[in-house]
């Protein structure tokens, strides 16, 4: 089966809609969500509905644990928490209780799937070899995918030898036949590798390959809604740079 894995939405209701265009004309049959539809974007009950229409399986980040109240937000950075603190006072009740239904990780599929890392679903940035190695030791599958970090790359461990891994481009491609891997598609709705499109990947499940993605967006369109909602200006001028 094709799957595309998509992560770290955050109410960037024009990147995804940019990117779920993308998936519809790709050969993927489901589309596997990673955590953080909400925080830091303007539009959480747009992005919410579509992931509950168009995801199989939707993770919770921890963006999305703060909005529903299981995380203290005082663990957040300011901007994050100020969004985070936005986004409960503005979304439905419809999209809280979908949030409330989420889980930080689920390792029942061909493939475990962490919101942040297998040590820490909810908050470990994977960006590291050292890092990438640890969570190849305890991860439930040889495939793991991750999110959190906003960053396409990916970890690989070959029998008897140290792990390592790199940031990704679009159209690179993975073969995941052999070895350990922990993989991360990047984010759609901000991303933080330098490339402002937003960022998600093809896993093929059959032939055990990857090709990693990027979509063009209404940068300016997402910039402007943030301004519009008076959240902080910060989070609209990121999305011009991909940082």
């Amino acid at each position: 089966m094709r799957v595309a894995i998509v992560s770290d939405i955050h109410g960037n209701l024009q990147a995804f809609e940019a990117v779920l265009d993308a998936v519809a004309e790709s050969d993927c049959e489901e589309m596997w969500c990673l955590g953080d539809l909400v925080g830091y974007g303007a539009d959480p009950d747009a992005c919410v509905a579509l992931a509950r229409e168009h995801a199989a399986i939707c993770l919770a980040g921890n963006h999305d644990l703060g909005v529903r109240g299981s995380l203290p937000l005082e663990q957040f950075s300011r901007g994050a928490a100020l969004a985070a603190t936005w986004t409960q006072e503005n979304i439905s009740a419809q999209t809280r209780e979908f949030l409330d239904s989420l889980a930080p990780s689920n390792v029942e599929e061909v493939v475990a799937l962490y919101h942040a890392s297998p040590r820490d679903p909810v908050w470990e940035y994977v960006l590291s070899p050292l890092q990438a190695e640890l969570c190849l030791d305890v991860q439930a599958k040889r495939i793991a995918l991750i999110g959190h970090s906003h960053v396409a790359l990916s970890f690989s461990r070959l029998a008897g030898a140290a792990a390592t891994g790199e940031t990704r481009g679009p159209d690179e491609e993975l073969d995941l036949r052999d070895g350990g891997w922990l993989i991360n598609p990047g984010s759609v709705g901000q991303p933080r590798d330098g490339d402002p499109r937003a960022a998600w990947l093809e896993l093929d499940t059959d032939g055990w390959g990857a090709v990693y993605r990027r979509t063009d967006y209404d940068i300016a369109g997402a910039a402007a809604a943030i301004r519009a909602a008076r959240l902080p200006d910060s989070l609209a001028e990121r999305l011009h740079y991909g940082q």
